[in-house]
């Protein structure tokens, strides 16, 4: 009895660290699998013992928030769900009863409470008992009525979600790829409980709803399903549902099956509720569950396999992330190879080998991920050297987690910002070179150095059977790649990275120096600060860039492989030669703002981000704007022109 009550202390505490995790800091330390498996091991214990530990997940439900936003009670408890992953289960819970079975959204529940027809509260539900008061966010939500036809109090449950499709919208627009979102869940638990609503506004936040808990003076017909469908006629999202009986919930269940990968909301299972409202009320709750109500969660298919390898690969902050790959299996109707394992600390709790018997499923039917490890050898070699560039690695424990990292500052992993510069449009602008890609050629050691961007050819083979790459694709890249090999002067040296010189600098620069490199690489830094425009700093960063051996090395190496091409002469004694610009608001002229300010600098000019004393003249066709950028060149007295003003203007 000793050992079985040690067991359940062990499991509480990893349960719970695990929950915190999830809600308390959205972050997760294990998968869906090993949570519900540890689970069922504690409420198996807890049977067989009859003890029940004060903090154990069995009796309480989430954590304490921590956050400033204000806190309240809810009027009533909101408990989480019993669940089944077995759909004979399903039948007999719902017996000769008709329910409704919806899905189990994957984002945050919400209490809203409406009076005189608008909204008056928004809570989260926090740890079952106490949420917070997130009213104002609430107000920002995509899809949120805010004002309904119903004047009585009506107060309802729903999951604030952010769908897949925004999701990765929003994920795109962040360049530094260690600092995109893990998922939509993580990212609108964050954004739901926003001290700004200015946030939660950009974050395409969704409610559906799927409770009606009160609206007195409405005669729903005894029916759940009929609450819904007066939701809906109010102007409310609801959850997806059908209607089941246990003659059809085969059938249905099937339907969300055969859907999820498809479904734009996020979603971890299905809810099977009774529909008759006075039964259901009958029925009261136990400690920790509804009981007219019953989570179901698919039952994870699961493949036995031998693990092959494991791949590491170094990202920009240093950090080496393994990924298992193993004898191809098919799991919920697609074959897969290759799962994260994250870090070491999951390595040595699965004791993973070379040659082991492992079993993977799909988490949420959707990510592969191993289970376990049948034959736990634990022989996996853990590499001494960076994959990339051969640099010792270190392990290193943050937050109970052990992870490989490499030791070299100068680790080409770790310099994806400066090809991402290379191969921009003011750069090389060669497509077909995305950061993401950017970053798995450097991670297979396809780039070392600046050069070898355009020695690709020699992986041919190899990145034309990576996902997302084929021979249309890889021709498309090797073409661009081509054009690229002829540059003029300023884009090579801006395309470099050297500290604080942007294109219109470069182009400065070349016009002083005749176009010639050499002369470039060799001038001191009085030469670089007799230009008008040029001050010390980047001045000294020009000097010192060219002073270090590595950077002419790598600079002697690219010109192998480009060739330098004259600028054809600009006549830039024009009114524009000198003065810098600011662009703002709509064009109707030029394509974008990129290409007016193309042609301001390649009339001698400068396109500057804001306002400021040095700025000549403000660009807007909206003359009137009460835009920042109008008022800061209004207290300035900065001219402001149209296109047409500016092109007529030009010509001077």
């Amino acid at each position: 009895m000793e050992q079985k009550i040690e067991k359940m202390k062990a499991l509480v505490a990893t349960l719970n660290d695990a929950a915190k995790a999830y809600y308390q800091e959205d972050r997760e330390i294990m998968s869906n699998y090993e949570y519900d498996a540890l689970y069922d091991q504690l409420l198996a214990l807890e049977k067989e013992t009859g003890t029940v530990l004060s903090n154990s997940p069995s009796v309480h439900v989430g954590y304490e928030v921590l956050s400033e936003l204000p806190k309240e009670a809810h009027e009533s408890p909101m408990l989480s769900l019993d669940k089944t992953k077995d759909v004979e289960a399903l039948k007999a819970w719902l017996g000769d009863h008709k329910g409704s079975l919806s899905w189990k959204l994957d984002g945050l529940t919400i209490v809203l409470t409406y009076q005189n027809g608008v909204l008056a509260k928004a809570v989260t539900r926090g740890n079952g008992e106490i949420g917070e008061v997130i009213t104002n966010n609430a107000r920002v939500f995509k899809n949120l009525p805010h004002r309904i036809s119903y004047n009585g109090e009506l107060i309802l449950r729903g999951e604030a979600v952010i769908k897949y499709s925004d999701f990765k919208k929003i994920n795109d627009q962040i360049e530094d790829v260690d600092a995109r979102y893990k998922n939509p869940r993580n990212l609108c638990s964050g954004s739901v409980r926003q001290l700004n609503n200015e946030i939660t506004a950009k974050r395409n936040v969704h409610f559906f709803a799927f409770t009606l808990v009160r609206a007195d003076g409405v005669d729903f017909h005894n029916s759940r399903i009929c609450q819904m469908e007066w939701l809906k006629s109010l102007g409310f999202d609801i959850v997806e549902y059908k209607t089941v009986t246990r003659e059809n919930i085969d059938e249905a269940v099937q339907y969300f099956s055969s859907h999820i990968e498809k479904n734009d909301v996020p979603s971890d299972g299905l809810v099977l509720t009774y529909d008759n409202i006075e039964y259901s009320r009958s029925l009261g709750t136990t400690a920790k569950f509804p009981r007219d109500s019953m989570a179901f969660k698919w039952a994870d298919e699961t493949a036995q396999t031998h693990l092959l390898q494991v791949e590491w690969s170094a990202s920009r902050t240093g950090l080496i992330n393994p990924v298992a790959v193993f004898e191809p299996v098919e799991l919920e109707g697609t074959t897969v190879s290759r799962a994260s394992v994250h870090n070491i600390s999951i390595i040595e709790s699965l004791k993973l080998g070379i040659g082991d018997t492992i079993e993977v499923y799909k988490a949420n039917m959707i990510i592969p991920q191993i289970a376990r490890n049948l034959t736990e050898s634990g022989n996996l070699p853990i590499p001494q050297v960076c994959p990339v560039c051969g640099s010792p690695t270190r392990i290193q424990q943050v937050n109970d987690t052990k992870s490989l990292y490499c030791t070299d500052p100068d680790c080409p992993a770790k310099k994806i910002k400066a090809y991402t510069l290379f191969v921009s449009r003011d750069a090389f602008n060669i497509e077909g070179l995305s950061e993401a890609t950017l970053e798995k050629f450097v991670q297979k050691g396809f780039i070392h150095e600046f050069a070898d961007i355009f020695r690709l050819n020699r992986f041919k083979d190899t990145i034309t059977q990576m996902d997302g790459f084929g021979e249309k694709s890889y021709a498309n890249l090797e073409e661009s790649i081509k054009k690229a090999r002829k540059i003029i002067l300023p884009k090579f040296i801006y395309s470099l990275g050297i500290p604080g010189v942007g294109l219109a600098n470069a182009r400065l620069i070349c016009k002083a120096f005749s176009q010639d490199l050499t002369a470039i690489e060799n001038a001191e830094a009085e030469a670089f600060t007799n230009i008008p425009g040029i001050g010390q700093v980047i001045a000294d960063s020009v000097v010192e860039f060219f002073a270090s051996e590595k950077h002419r090395t790598m600079v002697e190496h690219l010109l192998q492989e480009v060739q330098i091409e004259k600028e054809a002469e600009e006549d830039n004694d024009t009114a524009v030669s000198g003065k810098t610009f600011v662009i703002t608001g709509s064009l109707n002229h030029f394509a974008n703002r990129g290409a007016l300010k193309a042609l301001i600098e390649s009339k001698g000019g400068k396109v500057a981000g804001s306002v400021s004393s040095k700025t000549d003249y403000l660009i807007n066709n909206d003359s009137t704007s009460t835009s920042s950028k109008n008022k800061k060149a209004r207290e300035l007295n900065i001219p402001i022109m149209t296109e047409e003003e500016f092109i007529e203007f030009m010509g001077q």
